[in-house]
């Protein structure tokens, strides 16, 4: 027997696989990771295929070494995705693999946590004996009580009452009362099941409805559909409901969320119903977590998978439905190689398995809405909140008015009273400030420069605390505040704008006694950060939280009545095409924090421009009409989904290299353009130069940006770029983006 082995190096010189034979004692099969001899190294591998005859001579063959798992790591399912997307991605196969798996299962940087465990090996009439035979040991007594219910314990739980307990129950196994051993142990994140969560909610109307268009589809395994309905429609209970169907017909599901931040609160709704059956994946996880969670997962243990973008590669068996919440999220798309867009992937993943695809939002993509539009997918609608409760009232405060009232404050008059009365009345507010920092930047009123990060081009941010420094959010850089101008000199060094640090410290000043929680990276980074600061909020520990964007979509409160954005301009003058409709987005989720209880909600946003399109649009919850006018805005501009739009990016910490490789990425792609007219026909724009960001983490940036007619043609001019970006340049990154998340 011969295995088809596609060695885990990631260079294009081994990008295909080579031949071991399989020693007679061992037993394999495709998907399997296997180590093999490759040149004076041993490497990890994974078995392709396997075969009886090879063209091959004898001695030029080696054995696979060893098995690393004695179970396929990669299901065939996934094995076949792995390989459609290193040929759309133009990538080796082994870096699509990867994907499979979690990244500490490479290189054996995690291992199976093995554990002491104590049993009882007798009952009844012996078990009294024993107790009398202990004489005055009271630990060696209460260790034997401990055990009398028959279980197994873990020696670090007994531990917890009895104070290093392992001598004494080895006295006891010698005695021949009890016995120990070492077995695997899962480590499992979430702790315990919350069972007020697992109440189970009458169906509304418009839910039994959603439910009995969906069902049959999924009875069938086939179906795609995209459900725009507004906060608080009740989506969750929605998917849910389509988890268990899943489960009774004896298939998985995997439930996709775009941020950490809604993991926690989603896992407990999903564990308090599933039980153990349910499994969670996301990067704030443990090695040892992730793995043995991954685990759970392979082996069947879990059948219901939680988690965020990674998590649409979880080896869920016999996959019956994939739930895509807040599907309008850029948190879908990975910005490293191979880069992926989630979405894409549980479309693809649906289509192989025979599964349901649900793509869930109350602001649905202007790409995904058109498509759905257009037919491709199923358009569901929940436009009436659980309860007929009414959607917020939202007031828009011209903050230009303010200054000309002499207000300086970051909280307009109307926000300041709605505060004071919403916590006098014991209810809870959100303010959103997406910013994050005390101030926003630090700037010179003699000659106008900010101070700006070394290595990137961004203004630094200053944040108090410890060393009160400035921080560059992109690659770390801290410094210490000026007292002179850098460039002119001047003593008229000043902090501008406001982050979230601010507004607490604001809050804190302005209302006594307020309790306030911020929920932002620098609060969050630790473990459980998200879960930790949530759970106060719930239990009223805080009655006011203040956040950036990560508190505006998908969190249930229903003690919260107000919610505030400070500064809603901050997104709309973004240098992209999308920053109209990631505005309304934000605006719109966050408004659907507030009133989702038994009392009305109210949201105050201050602004510069209330006469905005869009800020009126998302005053008025009006996702249609801001979609009709986006959707002809950009049918005008031909901007996507009418369009696609793609670039060669240039990194270099060479700036003048950087500047030689764009021109000779221009000089290659003109030659391809003339080489394939059909190439010409099809692009609309090629324009060279330095993005908005011109430097980021020490690398001067450039690109090569296209505007193409999507097609059958596209992709094949879009492989050819992406070949293109593959090819060495020395001193210099070089990636191919198709419809990237950002152009900045």
């Amino acid at each position: 027997m011969y295995a088809n082995v596609i060695v885990d190096i990631i260079h294009e010189n081994v990008a295909h696989t080579f031949t071991y034979s399989v020693p007679p004692d061992m037993e394999l099969s495709p998907g399997q990771r296997v180590l093999v001899p490759f040149g004076h190294q041993t490497k990890e591998g994974y078995v392709i295929d396997l075969s009886q005859e090879t063209d091959l001579s004898e001695e030029k063959i080696k054995p696979v070494k060893d098995v690393l798992e004695d179970y396929p790591a990669v299901l065939p399912s996934l094995m076949e995705l792995a390989k459609s997307m290193a040929q759309s991605s133009h990538c080796p196969l082994a870096e699509t693999l990867r994907l499979m798996i979690p990244s500490e299962m490479r290189g054996g940087r995690v291992h199976v946590k093995l554990q002491t465990v104590a049993r009882l090996c007798i009952s009844g009439a012996d078990l009294e004996e024993a107790l009398l035979r202990q004489g005055r040991s009271q630990r060696r007594r209460l260790l034997l009580l401990m055990l009398s219910d028959g279980d197994k314990h873990l020696v670090s739980d007994l531990a917890l009452d009895v104070r290093q307990p392992l001598a004494d129950l080895r006295k006891l196994e010698e005695e021949g009362y009890i016995s120990l051993s070492r077995e695997e142990f899962l480590r499992q994140p979430g702790g315990k099941i919350d069972s007020r969560r697992a109440f189970v909610p009458d169906l509304t109307s418009l839910q039994q409805e959603i439910l009995e268009q969906v069902l049959p589809s999924l009875s069938r395994g086939e179906g795609k559909y995209l459900l725009h309905g507004v906060t608080g429609s009740g989506k969750t209970e929605v998917f849910i409901r389509l988890v268990q169907e899943t489960l009774k017909q004896g298939r998985g599901a995997v439930i996709l969320v775009p941020e950490i931040a809604l993991t926690p609160q989603m896992v407990d709704w999903f564990r308090a119903r599933f039980g153990e059956c349910s499994a969670v994946l996301h990067s704030r996880l443990s090695a040892g977590e992730r793995f043995d969670e991954w685990r759970r997962i392979r082996r069947g243990d879990a059948k219901v998978v939680i988690g965020a973008r990674s998590a649409v590669f979880a080896p869920v068996e016999k996959l019956g439905l994939i739930v895509i919440d807040e599907e309008h999220e850029t948190s879908y798309l990975s910005d490293r190689h191979p880069r992926y867009d989630a979405r894409d992937v549980a479309l693809s993943r649906c289509s192989r398995e025979h599964a349901t695809l649900v793509m869930a939002s109350a602001t649905p993509s202007v790409t995904s809405f058109y498509r759905a539009k257009k037919g491709e997918y199923t358009l569901l609608d929940m436009p009436e909140r659980v309860g007929n409760r009414p959607l917020p009232q939202v007031q828009l405060v011209d903050m230009r008015k303010e200054l000309e009232a002499g207000n300086r404050s970051i909280f307009s008059r109307a926000l300041s009273a709605a505060i004071r009365q919403t916590v006098r009345q014991g209810e809870q507010v959100m303010l959103l400030m997406n910013h994050r920092g005390y101030y926003s930047f630090v700037s010179c009123r003699a000659c106008g420069t900010t101070v700006k990060c070394p290595n990137c081009d961004v203004s630094l941010t200053y944040h108090v605390g410890g060393q009160n420094l400035l921080h560059c959010h992109y690659c770390g850089h801290t410094e210490a505040v000026p007292t002179l101008c850098p460039e002119c000199g001047s003593q008229k060094i000043r902090h501008f704008g406001a982050g979230t640090q601010q507004v607490e410290a604001e809050l804190n000043r302005s209302f006594p006694g307020v309790r306030v929680a911020r929920m932002d990276t620098d609060t969050t980074s630790g473990k459980e950060g998200h879960a930790k600061i949530l759970e106060s909020f719930r239990d009223g520990t805080c009655n006011v939280l203040v956040g950036t964007q990560m508190i505006a979509k998908g969190l249930d409160f229903p003690k919260v009545t107000l919610v505030g954005v400070i500064a809603a301009d901050m997104t709309l003058h973004f240098p992209d095409y999308r920053a109209r409709e990631r505005t309304f987005q934000l605006l719109t989720q966050v408004s659907g924090r507030a009133g989702r209880g038994d009392k009305p909600g109210e949201v105050i946003i201050q602004t510069y421009r209330p006469e905005e399109p869009v800020l009126l649009a998302s005053a008025r919850q009006d996702y249609r009409g801001f979609f009709e006018e986006e959707i002809e805005r950009r049918r005008i501009a031909l901007y996507p989904p009418f369009t696609a739009m793609a670039r060669l990016l240039v990194e270099s910490q060479d700036a003048s290299l950087a500047v030689k490789v764009i021109e000779v990425l221009h000089q290659k792609v003109d030659q391809l353009l003339h080489t394939h007219p059909e190439y010409r026909e099809i692009c609309l724009l090629m324009h060279e130069e330095q993005p908005t960001m011109t430097m980021l983490r020490g690398k001067t940036r450039y690109q090569l940006l296209f505007k193409l007619i999507a097609g059958d043609v596209t992709e094949l001019f879009s492989r050819d770029l992406s070949d293109m970006s593959r090819e060495p340049y020395p001193g210099a990154d070089v990636y191919f983006e198709y419809n990237p998340s950002t152009m900045m």
